[in-house]
């Protein structure tokens, strides 16, 4: 999908702050609400925005967070597809090095993570080992990359 200038204005006010009505947005850009709620919609469903709310897991009562790195023995992308259908997992990436796969995996006990790993993601086929880095705490967590 091409942007325009308009494009990456409404990118760059939805970043700083995800609520702001079609009205004020518009305002910022010279656009009717409804024009605005057009581009935004046209934006969305290009997959190029996506609005959300963020949440943090460890004030939710998550006390457990882990990067898991996975290696496999044949094409990752469908052990891919598996894991990403689990709960916990919040996201996974496809990696080239020592490990095919990376899985964010947030849990409610560090016991869940390792019932998780033990249980549900060595037994899947193709998955030959599990290294799980566990997280001591949240430093850095950013939405707001450059608009380019």
């Amino acid at each position: 999908m091409k942007l325009d200038d308009t494009d990456r204005t409404i990118l760059r006010q939805l970043q700083k702050d995800g609520r702001m009505s079609y009205a004020a947005l518009g305002g910022t850009i010279g656009l009717s609400a409804p024009a605005t709620r057009q581009r935004v919609q046209r934006l969305i469903e290009g997959r190029v925005l996506q609005v959300v709310g963020i949440t943090d897991p460890l004030a939710q009562g998550w006390s457990a967070m882990a990067m898991l790195g996975i290696r496999t023995d044949g094409d990752p992308r469908g052990m891919a597809d598996e894991l990403g259908g689990l709960q916990e997992v919040v996201y996974v990436v496809l990696t080239a090095g020592s490990f095919q796969l990376f899985a964010e995996v947030v849990c409610a006990s560090a016991k869940d993570v390792l019932d998780l790993v033990e249980d549900r993601i060595k037994p899947v086929p193709g998955v030959t080992g599990v290294e799980v880095f566990p997280y001591y705490a949240l430093h850095t967590h950013r939405f707001t990359w450059e608009v380019p």
